[in-house]
């Protein structure tokens, strides 16, 4: 299993989570997204290396900024 982290800015509520959860979870590759609020994360759970570049604009596409950490 890979695991991807993001950090994610600007999300203020649990209805930013689930966009959020929804649009990595989309994104080619990814089996899961976990996204924490309190954290301002997202982990990224696949079975093979992503694109992350995929990721970023999917979540800035939804109008929040997004940079890898891990």
């Amino acid at each position: 299993m890979n695991r991807t982290v993001l950090k994610i800015e600007g999300m203020t509520c649990d209805h930013c989570v689930h966009t959020i959860e929804k649009v990595l979870s989309a994104v080619p590759g990814v089996e899961k997204a976990e996204v924490n609020l309190k954290q301002k994360s997202a982990i990224l759970i696949s079975d093979r290396p992503i694109d992350t570049s995929n990721a970023i604009f999917a979540v800035e596409q939804e109008g929040y900024k997004a940079i890898v950490i891990s």
